[in-house]
Parts: C-alpha cells; structure tokens; sequence
C-alpha cells in the first residue's frame, strides 16, 4: 500500500505489516496486551533499522522514566484504600440521600458514586468492580433487571477515565507533552457532562419500565436523611477535596495530590479503625498488580510509537484520509468511530500511545484545538467500554456477577446512544472543553 504525505510517498512494507499481523494475532489468543505490543514493537524496530537491538532496553526504560508517571501508582493505590477503609460505602450513602427524592433514586445514586469514586481512582474498571460489588444486588432488589444493573454500573464507571483525576489524561498528557493539570482542568465540564448523560438515561429508561419506584418524601425527612449521611460520612470527602483543591489551585502537582490523598485515606481509615497494618500486603500487592499491567504497555507502546513516527505512518494517514475527503465534519465523525473502535477491543492506555500521534496530526490539519482533541480522544474511548460486543466495562460486571455479556451489552446501547452525543458535543463545540482555561489554550 502507498501512503503519499504532502511532500514525498510514504511506503509501508513488511516492517510495518509482519508486526501488525502479529500484533492482532497474539491479541486474538488472548496473550497479554502488553506482551503483544512488545513482540510487535521490537519486531518493527529490528525490521525497519530505526532502532538499533542494543538500545531497546534504553528506550523502554526511557519511556516510563517520566515523574507524571508516579502519579498512577499513588491514585491506584488510593481507589483501593478507599474501598477497604469503607469510605467508599460512604460515597454511597451520601449519593443515595441525594437522590431519594426522586423515581429511580437508588439507580441516580450508583451513578453518582460511580462519579466520586472517578474523582479519586482516575481508573475505569476500579470503578466498576468496586461500586458494582456494592450496588447491583440492591439495584436488583430495588426492581432493576440484572443484566441493565450491570449496565447501569458499567456505563457509570466509565466516568473512571473521564472524570479528573484521570490516569488517561495523566498518560496522554504525557505522549502529546500536555500538562496533565490542564487537562484536568479542561475535563472538568466533559466528566460533568457525561456523569449527566447516564443519570438522564437512567431516568428516561426508568420512567419507560418503571424499574424502581420512590421519591414522595417530604422535605423534613429528606433533609434529615441528607443531615444523617453527611453527619456519618464527611469525612469521606475530604480525600476528593484535597485531590481537586491542590491540583486546580495549582498548589500541588496530580503527583503530589495523589501522594497526599493516600497518606490522608490511610490516616482516616486508622482513625476508624476500619484498616488495620495487617490490610498493608494484600492492599499494596493489589495495586502493584494493576500498575504492573498499566507500565509495561506504556513502556512498549512509545517505541512503537516512535517507528511509527519515523515511518511516515502518521504522515501518510493524515494525507490518505484528507485525499479521500477534506470535510471537517466527515473527518471528525471518522475520528470518533475509530477511537469508539479501539476503545471496545483494547485498553485505554495502548490505545492513547499508538492512536494520539497517529491522530493528533489529522486534527491539526482541520485546526482542532490539541486540549479538545486530548479531550474528545479520552471521553471517545470512554464510550468504547460499553460499546457491544467487547467493551471492557462489559467484561467487568460479568465477571462479578455472572451475568451474560450479551444481556449487559443489550441494555448499554441506551447509555451509548446518550454518551456519543456528549462526544458530538465535545468535538464540534470547543468551548466546552476550554472554558476552564486560560485564554492562552482556547
């Protein structure tokens, strides 16, 4: 195939097909992604010549040698003291005397702590898994079919990715060279918007199958539930509270505020005596295990990146599709439906190091912002964990219910419909993912 950039053609030969093919084909038998990334990455470096064999293992320590990178680890770590210090069943008593006044409020309520426990774990299946452990079973009781249960919680983790702090945001930041503070600060308004996209859905659906009765409380007694719940579970708000006071005042770095919010959750689940030394191994050796899967693609996937790059890959895609068509529209839709694409058969994290560079080009030739790109390339990929049949959400609550993933799939396409014209709205309206910002990013 020829790929003709604007000023030479661009030639792809084995070096870029074999490790392609063999990428796609390790990933199909299900060996990790991180290990076909590497196969496939140090392939194309031997066959191409762009990297000479005895400098592999530079580049791939070079790529995770970044200080922004040791936020991840910290905001892991911090999603999983939250859960075993209980602060998390907090979150929830909190959001459901928030929503008890209204039809469907248990089903609100699992999609708003799905938000708070987002603006501390930045991780997407954290989310579902824990709130999912928590909430499904009473979802059910409340009236909720199982199989729109778990779609419920799937669709709600998502905010995991896309509610700041977001380890996504954190690692694209660090692969088109954006701060990570101010994409943060630009999520803010998108993870808004999202989180309220799945609450309408949710009402809209519920209003349709009357799935959960409530609401009809008088005003003393929601307020005296809402006093009861803040009175037993302020505290759970101070870890969020430092997160987004230190990191949007610009008093700490997303490292420094994941730092302090793992010592503040330690401290209060001592206090409570709800952690104990004992919890220490089990709880550092469960973050370590999601680390250990999220560095190892980042280390394979930026030399990989980097051959792509001195190929002329991104180059030459960037002209094939312009060739094809120079409508901004038609290109912005293309865009969306390869990251939905790639969302709901790969994880985020190889997904943001191959595809940004890779993208980031064609957005530029069409003048799109690269905070509103950063933006609508997250929340896309977002939407891919629920998109039927592979999104990883899906898998999630399967795994911890049992429930058929095709059933969960089926009763997600409400919440993909909603979500995607969120996305509509991030890439064809600038202002919604830069008003946050200082005039110098709009």
């Amino acid at each position: 195939m020829l790929f003709d950039t604007l000023n030479q053609a661009v030639e792809l030969g084995w070096d870029f097909y074999l490790p392609v093919i063999m990428f796609v084909a390790l990933s199909a038998m299900a060996v990790p992604v991180w290990a076909s990334i590497g196969v496939a990455a140090i392939t194309m470096l031997l066959m191409s010549g762009d990297l000479p064999l005895a400098l592999v293992g530079e580049s791939l320590f070079d790529g995770i040698d970044a200080f922004a990178l040791t936020a991840v680890p910290l905001f892991i770590l911090t999603g999983d003291v939250l859960v075993r210090t209980g602060l998390s069943r907090k979150f929830l008593d909190v959001a459901e005397a928030l929503t008890q006044f209204a039809k469907g409020g248990f089903g609100s309520a699992t999609v708003l702590v799905c938000g708070m426990f987002a603006a501390i774990s930045g991780s997407d299946a954290a989310g579902a898994a824990a709130v999912g452990r928590m909430t499904i079973n009473r979802l059910v009781e409340s009236g909720y079919p199982r199989p729109y249960a778990c779609a419920l919680v799937a669709a709600g983790a998502c905010t995991g990715i896309l509610i700041p702090p977001s380890i996504a945001y954190i690692i694209i930041g660090l692969v088109l060279g954006i701060s990570a503070s101010t994409l943060f600060l630009a999520a803010i308004i998108p993870g808004f918007l999202i989180l309220t996209a799945i609450l309408v859905t949710n009402i809209v659906v519920n209003r349709i199958y009357g799935y959960e009765g409530g609401g009809n409380l008088s005003a003393s007694v929601y307020f005296g539930n809402l006093g009861r719940s803040l009175a037993s579970g302020w505290y759970a708000f101070i870890v969020p509270g430092i997160i987004f006071y230190g990191i949007f005042s610009g008093r700490l770095t997303p490292t420094e505020a994941g730092a302090t919010a793992v010592i503040v959750t330690i401290i209060i689940g001592f206090i409570l005596g709800t952690l104990k030394l004992a919890d220490f191994p089990a709880m550092l050796i469960s973050s370590a295990k999601v680390n250990g899967i999220i560095l190892p693609i980042i280390a394979f996937s930026l030399p990989l990146a980097q051959a792509l790059a001195i190929m002329g890959v991104p180059q030459g895609f960037v002209y094939s599709v312009t060739a094809l068509t120079d409508d901004p529209t038609l290109l912005i839709l293309m865009m969306i439906g390869i990251l939905i694409a790639a969302g709901c058969v790969m994880e985020t994290t190889p997904n943001i190091v191959i595809l940004a560079p890779i993208l980031k080009p064609l957005a530029d030739n069409i003048g799109m912002n690269e905070i509103q790109f950063s933006i609508m390339m997250i929340t896309a990929l977002g939407v891919g964990f629920i998109t039927p049949p592979l999104g990883l959400n899906l898998f999630v609550v399967s795994g911890i219910t049992g429930e058929s993933i095709l059933k969960i799939a089926w009763r997600a396409v409400p919440f993909v419909f909603f979500m995607l014209i969120v996305v509509l709205m991030i890439a064809f309206i600038p202002a919604i993912s830069t008003t946050m910002l200082p005039d110098i990013y709009k």
